[in-house]
């Protein structure tokens, strides 16, 4: 008998279940990264490819991958902090297809995802998950502490009016100076059953709607308006891309420059 039998059969005698699922988990994380460098290799910058790929719904189900190739491209081997809000998966699933499929799109990134059931199955090299609702305040400024800055911000979450709104409220100001604030999904904005509406469009407590609003905010240095007091919002966003049920809204430094008449 060779030694490696020898060896397997002794283990086999050894080891107890907590040690053989250990062992299963080490063997699954190792065949995890080999198919990351495989897939970065062969398709690193094609974020189509890597989202069929993966699995995720952001091609396919969505769209989604070709406005992010267009606005991530030119950042994909820049060190940042990518935040994902929503794993995937049921409570008892693992989840976490677009948090790989990011950790291979951006080799120097690192990739950290919130969810209100425990994700930590997804942990990894570079990718790091965090259990909590995108709601709570507190948590939001715990994963800012672990984090540290964010460079960008994806909300994939409940996808209800009222959490994207809150949310985007509270991190926004909380991102880095150049940062990208991405909004999926946002036909909820039209369905009641997550506050939206199809009757007014324009309601403010909508996703849509209140990033419509926001839209003017980009020419506020414009207005007519006399001791008009701009918002946080007005100064710090410098452009907004609408897509299909996808927003992104850059931030920066939205100077008072302006070509009066």
């Amino acid at each position: 008998m060779s030694f490696l039998l020898q060896l397997r059969k002794y283990l086999r005698t050894k080891l107890d279940d907590k040690h053989r699922t250990s062992i299963r988990k080490f063997q699954a994380l190792r065949l995890r990264g080999l198919q990351h460098l495989i897939y970065r290799l062969l398709f690193g910058s094609n974020l189509k490819a890597l989202a069929s790929i993966y699995g995720t719904d952001k091609w396919g189900a969505h769209w989604y991958a070709q406005h992010y190739e267009t606005h991530f491209a030119s950042l994909r081997r820049k060190s940042l902090n990518i935040l994902e809000i929503g794993i995937g998966g049921a409570k008892d699933e693992l989840g976490g297809d677009s948090l790989r499929m990011w950790r291979t799109y951006f080799p120097k990134g690192n990739v950290f995802g919130i969810d209100i059931y425990d994700k930590s199955a997804n942990d990894e090299s570079r990718i790091k998950t965090l259990r909590g609702s995108q709601v709570d305040n507190s948590f939001l400024e715990s994963v800012i502490e672990r984090i540290g800055k964010i460079d960008i911000v994806i909300d994939d979450g409940s996808h209800k009016n009222e959490h994207v709104l809150h949310t985007f409220k509270f991190l926004f100001p909380r991102m880095s100076e150049n940062g990208i604030y991405v909004i999926e999904d946002t036909q909820t904005s039209y369905w009641p059953s997550y506050g939206g509406s199809s009757d007014d469009l324009n309601r403010s407590d909508t996703t849509m709607g209140f990033l419509k609003h926001l839209t003017d905010g980009l020419n506020y240095c414009e207005y007519r308006i006399k001791d008009y007091k701009p918002s946080y919002f007005d100064k710090h966003i410098v452009a907004m891309h609408f897509y299909q049920n996808i927003v992104f809204i850059q931030k920066g430094l939205n100077s008072e420059g302006s070509n009066r008449l």
